[in-house]
């Protein structure tokens, strides 16, 4: 899908593909045309990434807010919506969080600024959140006579129901600092420091298999839903069995015993190589 000025797709000779949200006049707010935009970039990307076109997801935004959640404009616009318009403008952002949760690879949270109502639940369905130290979190609905209620799923797995029915109740400003201590944000560095701390995450996702990374993400899932059943236990030894006989299976124990690069490794850091033996 091509660019527009609500969003943008760029993927590097990497396979890194940055999708950024691209508002900053109204703090990528997002309405349903972005929505329908993020959309259709997460279907592509999801097929990129299965056939290992792409291994990262950065999602991001310019200027000086992540997102500031819904638009004023589209929210103006809502007050005339039946219920069943509101429905079908909710399910297009249950679409949007459950795409962006399920993509069958590493997706990264680049958070620069503030990130209130639903760009909370952009961050909680990524796999790592890097923020600066001056983003803020919110769970702004409930001031407004609403409920974050599409998000609250994602972000409830983030920072569990206890910590959840205190912020998503009181709407108060998480600062960074908070956010990590409470599961929501990985890392926390200096505003100047955040592009520096996404490539060294980038350098060592792109270290690891992308069928690996595939499988263990689908795998991960299945674990939360039912974490201690015969289903569970045996699609465990079902998925270790497969890849240990694949093609990156193979390649990956050949090159631990070789001492070598996998061939899929692109800048193995320092701190990920194995030692010599």
């Amino acid at each position: 899908m091509p660019d527009s000025s609500l969003s943008q797709l760029r993927i590097d000779e990497r396979g890194v593909a940055y999708l950024t949200l691209n508002r900053p006049k109204v703090h990528n707010a997002f309405d349903d045309v972005l929505i329908e935009e993020l959309n259709q970039h997460l279907v592509s990307l999801a097929d990129a990434a299965r056939r290992s076109e792409v291994r990262v997801v950065v999602l991001g935004s310019t200027g000086k807010s992540f997102s500031a959640g819904a638009d004023l404009g589209w929210m103006k616009r809502m007050v005339d919506y039946d219920v069943e318009d509101n429905l079908s403008d909710s399910r297009k952002l249950s679409a949007l969080m459950h795409g962006l949760d399920t993509l069958p690879c590493p997706t990264i949270a680049r958070v620069q600024g503030a990130a209130f109502g639903g760009a909370v639940g952009l961050a909680a369905c990524c796999d790592i959140v890097i923020a600066a130290d001056c983003a803020k979190f919110c769970l702004s609905e409930v001031r407004i006579g609403l409920s974050p209620a599409v998000i609250s799923p994602y972000v409830q797995r983030a920072i569990g129901s206890r910590q959840m029915r205190r912020y998503a109740l009181t709407a108060e400003i998480i600062n960074a600092d908070t956010a990590q201590q409470l599961g929501l944000a990985h890392q926390v560095v200096p505003l100047d420091d955040l592009d520096a701390a996404v490539g060294g995450m980038l350098d060592t996702l792109l270290a690891t298999s992308p069928q690996a990374s595939r499988a263990t993400k689908d795998l991960l899932s299945v674990v939360a839903r039912a974490p201690d059943s015969d289903e569970t236990r045996e699609h465990t030894c079902h998925v270790i069995s497969q890849l240990r006989v694949s093609a990156e299976g193979q390649e990956g124990l050949a090159s631990f015993f070789d001492k070598r690069r996998p061939s899929w490794a692109i800048n193995v850091p320092p701190s990920q190589k194995r030692p010599q033996q």
